[in-house]
């Protein structure tokens, strides 16, 4: 059994995931796997230098998360498998050549499920913000916006979308967002998953109602999300590397996309908004943040 190196830039619950995911499939570290760390602490300009590293250590399977992770190790190897864990649009943003077929060393699990993530995420916002007109969409630049362009024109609803290439652009992105008036937030992207906090922080700040599809934003501050599980995501995940390390070629694994959703609604931001969430929403939600 060779050596399968976790992802560049993680949380350490989602690790615990991915090795409870091994152990099930009867991996056990320091028996018959070796799992090493590598950690960028958010910093963007690390990752080539630390996908570089994983890759000189010329390891089997490479485990990554979110999209600009991903992109540096598929950056710094063609040939080395690349399961990835919690990406958005991997074909938009040219991680893989198609969904059923990805083709090259990438393969894994996004956590968007297409153009109804975005419509389902915008009609929410419109059941809990009165008279909803307008949306900024801070978005990670290079992110395709073809799919919300067609539900925000479904629902009737305006979109400001502002690219965000680095962290350091965020303030300034909440600024340019409240100039324009927008009603509400729609957070796109994994660019900002280790900074959610900030972007919770900042749209608590700037009095913004804001979304993702991943509940950790949720937890940090913004008012609800809508979408997949991200720990389950990693767990699974250890069926690709179990299934590649066994032989099976990344380019021919299927990218799964996610099937079951979960939403959570963060009532101290609703207060702190002064938003009354309505009582079908809260009878809906999977999780209540009190």
């Amino acid at each position: 059994m060779g050596t399968s190196r976790t992802p560049l830039r993680s949380r350490r619950y989602l690790l615990r995931e991915l090795i409870e995911g091994l152990r099930e499939l009867g991996y056990v570290e320091g028996r018959n796997i070796i799992i090493e760390r590598y950690y960028g602490d958010g910093t963007q300009h690390r990752l080539p230098d630390l996908a570089a590293d994983v890759v000189r250590s010329r390891v089997d399977v490479i485990v990554t998360g979110t999209n600009p992770i991903a992109a540096a190790a598929k950056g710094a190897t063609a040939t080395i498998p690349i399961v990835m864990v919690g990406t958005v649009d991997p074909v938009g943003t040219g991680l893989v050549a198609n969904l059923a077929r990805p083709g090259g060393n990438v393969t894994g699990l996004c956590v968007d499920a297409g153009p109804e993530m975005s419509s389902k995420n915008l009609g929410l916002l419109a059941e809990i913000v009165p008279g909803l007109s307008r949306v900024g969409v801070l978005r990670q630049a290079g992110y395709q916006g073809a799919d919300l362009a067609a539900a925000a024109q479904k629902l009737a609803v305006e979109l400001y979308v502002v690219d965000v290439r680095g962290i350091d652009d965020l303030e300034n992105a909440f600024q340019a967002m409240r100039r324009k008036q927008v009603g509400a937030v729609l957070v796109r992207g994994s660019l900002f998953y280790v900074h959610r906090q900030q972007v919770a922080d900042l749209a608590l700040k700037y009095r913004f109602p804001a979304t993702h599809v991943l509940k950790e934003y949720a937890q940090a501050g913004l008012l609800f999300t809508y979408g997949a599980n991200l720990p389950n995501l990693y767990r699974r995940a250890a069926s690709y590397v179990d299934r590649i390390v066994k032989g099976a070629k990344p380019s021919e694994l299927p990218v799964e996309q996610p099937t079951k959703f979960e939403l959570v609604i963060n009532i101290n931001t609703a207060k702190a908004l002064g938003l009354t969430i309505p009582q079908s929403l809260l009878l809906r939600a999977d999780e209540v943040i009190r």
